[in-house]
């Protein structure tokens, strides 16, 4: 435990939100380091990633849909949990040396959030891959917990906070008290499943193909779950299905929510399900205290104001939500005796 100590003041220890889309750094008394997207550039039909120094993140994301026949831009992630072992573990390591540098001879503690519904096996491929990337020591912890702690919610008081963390891969829904989870559900409908959508709706409707990287865009500037005053247009270009020519279509918000509201629909019902499990008296204090939405897709447009029609809660989106989970890391970094029951981690005390 000594030694523990004594190492701890040599090292940068940071806290992970490893996501589908996007990876962020959280390091004590700094913030938020670093955020670039978790896609990695590697030579097709391998795995070995392209030693250019430009291969992983923000100019790895640029290359999806645009590189040439010998490099692949791909996502190691999937729906929250590792789909790629070996690129995911070269990821980590780029991240964990671009915060970490040279700064000290003691390499860091980690904490990554991971999603609450993912498996044993799934959670020993994340551990492995922060250990192999040049982690100390790894700590894991469930993402909705560290969403609700990086929203500034009550947690470890006994009284009932709920979060709904809607992010690439993975939508989290949780009720918690006294600093545990006690009602939560996860499920794989999130952000890519909208993308999805608004990619699908624009092949159906007007026979146009289109990217993920737009199919975003449009998500971002005109999406919305609910009406809303001024309806927007966007120009959208693509290919042609049909004739196989570039060509562009101009489409309006009210369009993408109806593209978005099958993805909408799966992650309010399962908010519902979630409060219809919650103990009595956990139901009765988010009458007041009502629920926090956290993750990039609290920021679809009109989100919070049907979840609180499907309610009747008041619901309020977080402030900077797309940083909570991994700030709450970096909160848990800061009290690991207070929070070890609620972490898991695989190693014994150094």
């Amino acid at each position: 435990m000594i030694l523990s100590s004594l190492l701890g003041l040599f090292s940068l220890d940071m806290g992970i939100d490893l996501g589908t889309c996007n990876t962020l750094v959280c390091v004590r008394g700094q913030g938020v380091v670093l955020n670039e997207p978790s896609v990695v550039a590697v030579k097709k039909g391998t795995n070995r990633v392209l030693k250019n120094g430009n291969a992983v993140g923000l100019v790895a994301k640029e290359m999806i849909g645009k590189t040439p026949g010998t490099i692949t831009a791909i996502r190691p992630l999937m729906d929250g949990v590792i789909a790629d072992f070996d690129i995911t573990e070269a990821m980590l390591g780029y991240f964990i040396r671009k915060v970490h540098g040279r700064r000290s001879f003691v390499m860091p503690r980690v904490v990554i959030a991971v999603p609450s519904g993912i498996t044993a096996v799934e959670k020993r491929a994340v551990y492995n891959s922060a250990e192999r990337a040049g982690a100390r020591r790894v700590y894991l912890v469930p993402e909705p917990l560290a969403a609700a702690i990086g929203a500034g919610l009550p947690v470890a008081e006994p009284r009932a906070s709920m979060i709904i963390d809607i992010g690439g891969g993975t939508t989290e829904v949780a009720i918690l008290s006294l600093a545990d989870i006690s009602v939560c559900e996860s499920i794989r409908v999130a952000g890519d499943d909208m993308d999805e959508a608004i990619i699908n709706y624009m092949k159906r409707t007007y026979n146009l193909m289109i990217g993920p990287q737009m199919a975003e865009r449009i998500k971002l500037e005109i999406g919305s779950a609910a009406e809303l005053e001024e309806e927007k247009t966007m120009e959208v270009r693509g290919r042609d299905t049909i004739s196989g020519l570039p060509r562009k279509a101009i489409i309006n918000g009210e369009e993408i929510r109806e593209a978005l509201k099958e993805p909408v629909g799966l992650i309010v019902e399962s908010v519902v399900r979630t409060l219809e499990k919650a103990e009595p008296e956990l139901a009765a204090d988010l009458v007041e205290d009502g629920i926090a939405m956290a993750g990039g897709g609290a920021l679809l447009r009109g989100l919070d104001r049907i979840l609180g029609q499907s309610t009747g809660l008041p619901v309020r989106i977080a402030e900077d939500p797309l940083t909570c989970v991994a700030r709450g890391t970096s909160i848990f970094l800061e009290h690991l005796n207070e929070w070890k029951e609620t972490m898991e981690s695989d190693q014994d005390d150094v």
